[in-house]
């Protein structure tokens, strides 16, 4: 009966539009009054949640992104993935995936990437010929690079939801193969249809050009190197690696490129609080309501049920991605590492499958779901850029769905894509 509440509870609240993390809090709130704990358990979960060391590495990341996204990098970016890349057939739309790949391993976040490259991409590709919903079709997916791209801060999250015994390195360096893979297969749909609707493809600027696009954008790009191999060379943890990123990127936009005004300044700070602050609440609830689920014993429980269906590893993990997919479609992102994290980490274990393989995994399959009805927020964002309604970018996104799925389907089962980068380095 106390499962039933908590879900109820937490499932009335999804419904009529309370926000996640308040949902999770209430519905663990009484379910824990029905069980008889003291309501001060509730709390006491919470702020435990968030008693978290490496957490603290969450706002340096969100800061720098910010400062990247407000202080002129992906201008930059643009104009050096042109430069490479722009000359192939519909090359505005690999600029766009390229564009994306390198930006995403700056910001860490898919809703920044298509804030900044978007605004520049989807107007310029209008202009050139390029019907409205592809230039928005392929920003919104592509942007999901940014997501297992390091660094980012989801990896924190899934780090934490897993109990703190995964290692974030491991998990920045899994990241990369399957970004660049996801980028590729993007790509490949974007040229096929872009042969298909005889889109055009821009001059190539000449070698000179490629090197001077490349020596402004690397200053940029430092800032992932900064983080990442940081964290890799033991010289930084997690959270001093985000502070040094973090403070170089406000180095490098105030002094270097003097892109960044007071006014962008303060809308970055602003943006950081914003976004770290909603972070922070949903892992504290949620570290409540993932105690209950532990209560319950709804990890075993639903491991026995798929067993059940089949003992198959490939069934049981085809079985796990398509609740993913279909919850990804209806709850944020990070609400749903928090929740299923504990349930289905243990299940992909006892199948043999390594812990990092599967949050890399679990980052896509969720990341996908930023791209769905009804709560697709990079969709709703991109629409909103690209001045199209959310049914027309539907009716063309599907070619970009089945290329993000085959690279779901090649992380899901090849481990050498998520485990190959990070064995030779570590």
């Amino acid at each position: 009966m106390g499962l039933a509440i908590l879900l109820g509870v937490f499932g009335v609240g999804v419904v009529i539009g309370m926000p996640v993390a308040f949902a999770m809090g209430i519905s663990a709130l009484i379910a824990f009054w029905y069980e008889g704990f003291p309501i001060l358990v509730t709390f006491q979960r919470a702020i435990s949640g968030v008693s978290v060391f490496s957490l603290l590495a969450i706002p340096f990341f969100v800061f720098a992104g910010e400062l990247m996204l407000h202080g002129g990098i992906a201008i930059r970016l643009v104009r050096f993935a042109s430069a490479l890349v722009g000359h192939v057939r519909g090359g505005l739309a690999s600029v766009n995936i390229f564009s994306s790949m390198l930006f995403g391993g700056i910001s860490g976040s898919a809703i920044a990437d298509i804030s900044a490259l978007g605004s520049l991409m989807i107007p310029v590709m209008k202009e050139r010929g390029y019907r409205p919903d592809y230039a928005v079709n392929v920003t919104v997916t592509s942007s999901i690079a940014g997501i297992v791209i390091p660094p980012s801060h989801n990896m924190i999250i899934f780090a934490v939801a897993a109990g703190g015994g995964i290692s974030i390195s491991k998990l920045f360096l899994a990241g990369v193969v399957p970004g660049i893979l996801m980028c590729v297969c993007l790509a490949a749909a974007a040229y096929f249809i872009a042969l298909k609707h005889k889109y055009p493809a821009e001059p190539f600027p000449g070698f000179g050009a490629v090197v001077h696009s490349a020596a402004m954008a690397i200053p940029g790009l430092i800032t992932a190197v900064i983080i990442v191999g940081g964290v890799l060379s033991g010289v930084f943890t997690v959270t001093e690696s985000g502070a040094f990123g973090a403070i170089y990127a406000l180095v490098l936009t105030t002094i270097a490129y003097r892109s960044l005004t007071w006014k962008s300044f303060v809308t970055a700070v602003t943006s950081s609080v914003r976004t770290t602050a909603m972070v922070m609440v949903l892992i504290a609830f949620a570290s409540s309501f993932a105690y209950l689920l532990a209560l319950y014993q709804v990890p075993e429980k639903l491991g026995d049920l798929l067993i059940g269906i089949s003992e198959n590893k490939i069934v049981v993990l085809l079985m796990i991605n398509v609740i993913l997919l279909m919850l990804g479609m209806i709850m944020d992102m990070a609400a749903l590492i928090l929740i299923c994290t504990p349930i289905f980490l243990p299940i992909a274990k006892s199948l043999g499958m390594d812990p990092t393989q599967f949050g890399i995994m679990m980052l896509i399959n969720l990341g996908l779901g930023l791209c769905t009805p009804p709560v697709g927020t990079c969709l709703f964002v991109g629409c909103a850029v690209g001045k199209i309604k959310i049914e027309e970018a539907l009716k063309s996104i599907w070619p970009f769905y089945l290329a993000l799925l085959l690279a779901l389907i090649l992380i899901t089962y090849v481990p050498a894509f998520s485990l190959w980068l990070p064995s030779i380095i570590e």
